[in-house]
């Protein structure tokens, strides 16, 4: 997967102490402010908001749950 896009779900490549976040915390992309620097959505298995971050791609990892073929 080259790029990301909006609703993929991603993880954090580095912590972000600004925002309360840690490297691993997942989230989903909800918006795109510029190529490459995306409004993140951290929420709890309850489905509750608990942060909201802008963050560019080279922190974040596309997460898959499907098998993904290696170029």
């Amino acid at each position: 997967m080259d790029t990301l896009k909006l609703f993929d779900v991603v993880a954090l490549l580095k912590d972000r102490p600004q925002e309360g976040l840690v490297r691993g915390q997942v989230g989903a992309i909800v918006d795109e402010y510029a190529p490459g620097i995306f409004d993140v959505e951290f929420s709890d298995t309850q489905g509750r908001t608990y942060a909201m971050a802008i963050i560019p791609a080279a922190e974040l990892m596309w997460l898959c749950h499907q098998l993904a073929h290696a170029a």
